[in-house]
């Protein structure tokens, strides 16, 4: 604290005072807060200026730990600034409070001395008196080495740098606001705690950063809070949520809420974080339930409430466990202004959605989750974000998370602002946020959204509306830095934590690590083979010959990337029809095709993803504001089509040879690929050595065929047996339960190049998988 001046009648500097006025005062404490001067007999002259505008007089008592009066003694009366620069008394003022107390020598002592007794007029005409410490007698709140990693785009720990922060500082109890805003003339802190008044809480800029900060005392956990900004042209912007809040207000209100978790949470999977890096792995099953969480479940029909985190905890954990996924895959649950976005257009990336309930909720569910062997993965947004005013869009007056020019900051397809990714502070923002997740909440993954739109300039763009790269390319090199540092990062720092690309172009090395030049995912959604797939089941069964290859071309790159077979949310919407409706024929013929399509999926190499709503065979085309149609299980086919994935998923797990090599060509071989007459295909599934090899056969058309010859290799005289071990036509699974009486014999008969073969009966529409023995 500065040393005062020795003319103990000076008035506070009145230019100051009006700039602080005006609301354009960028250093506050130029103005605000104490100073002193030492006096004989160790006591100290207080000098004091303090700013409550619409307040009727202000005291100044001794901290209450000095005295025996619990409210501490009366040091002295402040008094108000006139709105001319003369001295007035009572509440015509301008809200600027002055005046000079002696401190005794015992109270000199502490850091902060004084309180202030601040009486405000109240309705009843009384006066009602806060009790608060000083905001401006505190110091600088961040450090020089906070605010050079920030700079750098480094800070790693960014949500407990920034945003609302409940410390404690002097052993004074409070909150520590601190935003990134450079472009600003003027940043206010504005709440419930000051009536929403930007006059009341300005904050101090740290040049060297561009961030503002200030540490209110007295704060507690559940706060409401904005900012009010005032741009660089001097203009008040609409009040803007904190980007780096970790907790919000339920949609639609849009203010921040102060959370108090400096104590964390008691996590109860060790063992799962233990194991999670073998569970995750390349090598083992992986099997994802996509969910939208506001709609899985709507219990309400009245009001169609969605269910909160600990009664999603309840219901959807015991569902998912029960139908042998390993993996349930969140839609954002970040919050976002408009649920019809389903969280794709997320505000706070680094606070759960209110919706559902507190930010300690969100960790329970994920930590019950672990706790029943089940892998948490999270939609994650670094594409771009929405324009909303109350939002990142023109923050501080000017683009500073996205991009000044159209051409590069906004998108086209969505309406969205693009950020900045050549920005260090952005990079560190959003890296921070993608370890938010990671590190606090123990999530065990995140699927990066549109990584498409990220890597090239021109992406759903014409000519001349894009800039080229600085060597005239379309790739963003910016973006792909980006993701590089984004995944080492991860890597780095959360061991067996996976990052998954929803990535739809031929880019090379999506999943190569970056070492090598790739970008470094651990898996990226096959796109091509979901299209080329689901074209050729909307195909009629006798056209199919002509279209064979879309279902094998698929094998062509398998192995170039880590892939996960995506059946998702965008592939049942918007008129593109549910899986079972894209399916062809009369409706035997839908069950049947999505049957065998199963059976495709799940013993095609790559991880499995499905969306809500299919595991039954849904009608409906996903709706935000409608559950699935859960119902339909009263209908024994679409029990059927539930049980027949629930036993695939239990079937892939168990049995090594459906997900050990997933990732790689020594896992798969062809045995029938260009039987296009037929619509046939067959191929093995190999694991490690002393693994079982399992045969698949796919019949896509309702005919029924005897007697088709499969070669198979050889092997002992008790490895001739090949036990079918799944059916998709089984009468369990509500098909005509024709096959092959649960084992065939080999023959010693060459086929396909393999010294023997079986004879098999393939059921219509159906795929059957064989174990040899």
């Amino acid at each position: 604290m500065s040393t005062m001046d020795t003319d103990r009648d000076h008035l506070p500097d009145l230019a100051l005072a009006a700039s602080l006025q005006q609301g354009t005062l960028g250093d506050p404490f130029a103005l605000l807060g104490p100073r002193y001067a030492r006096l004989p007999q160790d006591e100290q002259a207080l000098r004091l200026c303090c700013y409550y505008p619409g307040a009727c007089a202000v005291q100044v008592f001794s901290r209450p730990a000095d005295e025996p009066d619990p409210h501490g003694v009366l040091l002295g009366n402040l008094q108000q600034l006139g709105a001319e620069g003369g001295d007035k008394d009572g509440d015509k003022g301008n809200g600027i409070f002055y005046g000079e107390v002696v401190l005794p020598a015992h109270a000199a002592r502490r850091e902060i001395p004084y309180v202030l007794h601040v009486a405000w007029p109240a309705a009843d005409g009384k006066e009602e008196v806060q009790i608060t410490e000083d905001v401006y007698a505190f110091g600088l709140q961040l450090s020089d080495f906070d605010l050079h990693l920030l700079r750098e785009g480094r800070h790693r720990q960014l949500g407990r740098c920034l945003g609302a922060q409940v410390v404690t500082i002097d052993d004074v109890d409070g909150v520590r606001f601190a935003v990134w805003a450079p472009n600003a003339r003027r940043v206010s802190v504005i709440g419930d705690f000051n009536q929403w008044d930007g006059r009341r809480h300005p904050m101090r800029l740290r040049q060297s950063a561009g961030v503002w900060e200030l540490f209110i005392p007295r704060l507690r956990d559940g706060a409401l809070y904005k900012y009010e900004i005032v741009g660089p042209d001097g203009r008040v912007l609409p009040a803007k949520a904190d980007p780096m809040a970790r907790a919000t207000e339920a949609p639609p209100a849009t203010a921040s809420r102060v959370i108090d978790d400096r104590s964390g949470r008691r996590w109860h999977d060790e063992a799962w974080m233990r194991q999670r890096a073998e569970r995750q792995s390349a090598q083992a099953p992986m099997s994802i339930y996509e969910v939208h969480a506001a709609s899985w479940m709507r219990i309400l029909e009245e009001d169609g409430r969605n269910l909160d985190w600990n009664e999603l905890a309840e219901r959807l954990i015991p569902y998912v466990k029960g139908m042998g996924f390993t993996h349930v895959e969140l839609l954002p649950v970040m919050e976002h202004p408009f649920g019809g976005s389903w969280g794709y257009q997320p505000l706070s990336q680094f606070a759960p959605s209110a919706r559902f309930g507190s930010a300690a909720d969100f960790a329970g569910f994920v930590d019950a989750c672990h706790g029943e062997g089940i892998g948490v993965i999270l939609d994650w947004v670094p594409a771009h974000f929405p324009s909303d005013p109350h939002g990142l869009a023109l923050f501080d007056g000017t683009p500073l998370y996205e991009h000044g020019d159209p051409r590069e900051g906004f998108h086209q397809d969505w309406n969205t602002l693009i950020y900045n990714l050549g920005r260090h502070e952005v990079r560190g923002f959003l890296i921070a946020s993608a370890l938010e997740w990671l590190e606090h909440f123990h999530v065990d993954g995140l699927r990066v959204d549109a990584v498409a739109s990220m890597l090239y300039r021109d992406y759903s763009r014409n000519a001349g509306e894009w800039v080229p790269n600085v060597h005239g390319g379309r790739e963003n090199l910016e973006a792909v830095a980006f993701l590089r540092e984004l995944n080492q990062t991860v890597a780095e720092r959360c061991p067996g934590a996976l990052m998954i690309a929803e990535e739809s172009t031929a880019w090379p090395g999506v999943t190569a690590p970056v070492e090598q030049g790739g970008l470094g995912f651990s898996y990226k959604w096959n796109m091509g083979w979901m299209h080329d797939t689901l074209r050729y089941v909307e195909q009629d069964s006798i056209y199919r010959r002509y279209h064979h290859h879309d279902f094998t071309f698929g094998m062509i790159y398998a192995f170039s990337e880590s892939f996960v077979l995506p059946i998702s949310h965008d592939e049942v919407v918007h008129g593109k029809r549910t899986l079972l409706n894209k399916m062809s024929g009369d409706y035997w013929q839908k069950f049947a095709n999505l049957r065998a399509y199963f059976g495709f999926m799940w013993t095609h190499p790559g991880k499995k993803l499905l969306f809500m709503g299919s595991e039954f065979g849904q009608y409906d085309e996903f709706d935000h504001d409608k559950s699935p149609q859960w119902e339909l299980l009263d209908d024994p086919r679409h029990r059927s089509i539930q049980r027949l994935v629930r036993d695939l998923n239990r079937l892939y797990v168990d049995v090594p040879a459906l997900h050990r090599w997933d990732t790689r060509a020594e896992g798969f071989s062809w045995v029938v690929g260009n039987d296009s007459v037929n619509s046939v295909f067959a191929y093995f599934r190999h694991g490690d050595e002393g693994d079982a090899t399992v045969l698949v056969v796919v019949n896509m058309t309702p005919v029924l065929r005897h007697n088709y010859r499969i070669g198979v290799p050889p092997g002992a005289a008790n490895q001739y047996e090949w036990e079918e071990i799944l059916n998709t036509d089984a009468d369990i699974y509500g098909g005509s339960n024709l096959g092959n009486a649960g084992h065939v014999t080999a023959q010693q008969e060459e086929w396909h190049g393999y010294p023997a073969s079986v004879l098999l009966t393939l059921p219509p529409l159906s795929t059957i998988i064989l174990r040899r023995r």
